[in-house]
């Protein structure tokens, strides 16, 4: 229940709610905090901020107050490697990462939390790769006061299956590659691709074990990948040899190497040639020959869920497609673009 008071009566009352401040261009916020209590030198600034009456409010029992609403909503957001605080500013929670990572968001569980009447809850994009501190989320109560129920109910779908928003931090690999083409391994050409994958790697916390090199020959293929794995790696990338070209082996060969799960082609330009591998569980990636001309392809969108532990199969290649176009803007600055946003 709210009671209606003039300003200029409100000397010796607490506040029963953030009074916020605008400033263009300068600040935005609380100017004066909830509890805080009104006394003379107040009351211009207040009525400055457009406030010639003040709220008490006495709460029912089936009643809410917004930032007690905000601090059950964070509650039930934040999954693992996600932390918040519980001072809610004007019924408003930021929710940060806890470590650097890959950020997760359950696109559907959030969606039905906001379904949700007068609550609400934004986030960075699902698989974007986050610092320790680096704000990913953001919840509040809408109105001042609200309905237990709803807000209760909100935080329960929001908590299902771990919570909507998490981190998960990029597993520290050994990876091997494997570099394919005659021309290269015969010294026809020198090659770039080793470099670039490595710098990739390098760039997400994990190292290249070692490279190997191989000539469009399926057996010579097999055998670098079994020497890769036997010597321990945990991730491969091949290189060359996706295309459709008689000489392009790199797919028989994974089978070959005893590869039982394999999906090629995904749903986005540039790296339509891509594919996924699994044997005993250990992830290959199979990079088209687009990888050497574009800085950033479909690999860059898979490389950190791989290195936070998920699996990439059919499924995941499709649904590149939404916002899996590049725009091949002759500057490039991804990850500011929309490129993979849409996943």
């Amino acid at each position: 229940m709210l009671k209606t008071i003039k300003v200029e009566d409100a000397v010796g009352t607490q506040l029963s709610h953030d009074i916020t401040e605008i400033r263009p261009g300068e600040f935005k916020g609380p100017a004066f905090r909830k509890g805080h209590e009104v006394c003379h030198e107040d009351i211009c600034h207040l009525q400055k901020l457009g406030k010639n009456h003040l709220y008490l409010i006495d709460l029912d029992d089936d009643e809410i107050h917004e930032n007690q609403a905000a601090s059950i909503l964070a509650a039930g957001l934040a999954g693992q490697g996600v932390v918040w605080e519980d001072n809610p500013r004007e019924g408003k929670i930021g929710l940060h990462a806890a470590m650097d990572g890959l950020l997760s968001v359950n696109a559907a569980s959030l969606a039905a939390f906001n379904m949700i009447d007068e609550v609400m809850c934004a986030t960075l994009h699902s698989h974007t790769l986050v610092k320790k501190g680096e704000l990913v989320a953001a919840t509040r109560a809408i109105p001042l006061i609200m309905k237990r129920a709803p807000v209760e109910r909100a935080a329960a779908i929001a908590a299902q299956n771990g919570g909507t928003v998490s981190v998960a931090t990029l597993r520290k690999v050994r990876a091997g590659l494997v570099v394919t083409g005659s021309e290269v391994f015969h010294g026809l050409i020198q090659d770039k691709f080793a470099l670039v994958l490595s710098t990739k790697i390098a760039d997400l916390g994990s190292e290249v074990a070692g490279v190997i090199f191989a000539p469009d020959d399926e057996a010579m293929i097999a055998a670098a990948i079994r020497k890769h794995i036997e010597s321990g790696c945990d991730l491969l990338l091949l290189s060359g040899g996706m295309s459709v070209d008689p000489d392009d082996v790199t797919r028989k060969a994974v089978r070959l190497a005893g590869a039982r799960e394999v999906h090629y082609g995904a749903a986005a330009l540039p790296g339509a040639m891509f594919m996924t591998a699994y044997i005993d569980g250990i992830p290959l990636l199979g990079v088209p020959g687009c990888g050497l001309h574009h800085r950033i392809t479909v690999l860059d969108l898979v490389l950190p869920r791989i290195l936070a532990g998920e699996k990439i199969g059919k499924k995941e290649l499709a649904f590149f497609g939404h916002g899996g176009l590049c725009k091949d803007c002759p500057e490039c600055s991804y990850p500011h673009c929309p490129f993979g946003k849409g996943i």
